[in-house]
């Protein structure tokens, strides 16, 4: 990561939200593409040695995509973003949750509600993310599953992406 890029994580616990701000050196369109298709998430999304591999994606108001993280063994943990709303090149919100890889919801873990925000300043995009959580005890039960350090390296990965 260019170290004059912005990145924030914090913990809002009294409101049971995560909030990540972060910068890249790209147009909106190609910071937006990076979040809302299948071939590129694929090769960003999953912090290494894993990979995320999707499933099915329909990116539409009602629409979902359903993924696999696979570890470096082959191990796949799969998750489902089904999108709220989208307003192109501006924001989009996805509800998100651990599942089986037909889709269907695994609800002993943690449900979510993301909330992505897309601005662009002259040559470089800025995507502020709100993650929302029913209780504080999910949002701990993330944290200590290593989200912070997991979402980071995923960034990192899109950096490198920009880069390449």
């Amino acid at each position: 990561m260019k170290s004059s890029l912005l990145m924030n994580f914090s913990l809002d616990k009294e409101n049971k939200k995560i909030k990540v701000e972060r910068e890249f050196a790209a147009p909106v369109a190609s910071v937006w593409a990076a979040w809302t298709e299948s071939k590129i998430l694929d090769q960003w999304w999953a912090p290494k040695p894993w990979q995320a591999k999707t499933k099915k994606m329909n990116f539409a108001e009602g629409g979902y995509w359903l993924y696999a993280m696979v570890g470096p063994d082959g191990t796949e943990h799969y998750a489902r973003a089904d999108y709220k709303s989208i307003n192109s090149l501006k924001s989009f919100s996805a509800q998100d949750a651990f599942c089986d890889p037909d889709g269907n919801l695994n609800l002993t873990f943690p449900r979510s509600t993301w909330t992505n925000n897309f601005s662009t300043s002259s040559d470089t995009t800025l995507v502020s993310i709100e993650i929302q959580y029913d209780k504080l005890e999910d949002l701990e039960t993330i944290i200590e599953m290593g989200f912070k350090e997991g979402f980071t390296a995923a960034l990192e990965n899109l950096d490198e992406l920009f880069q390449s």
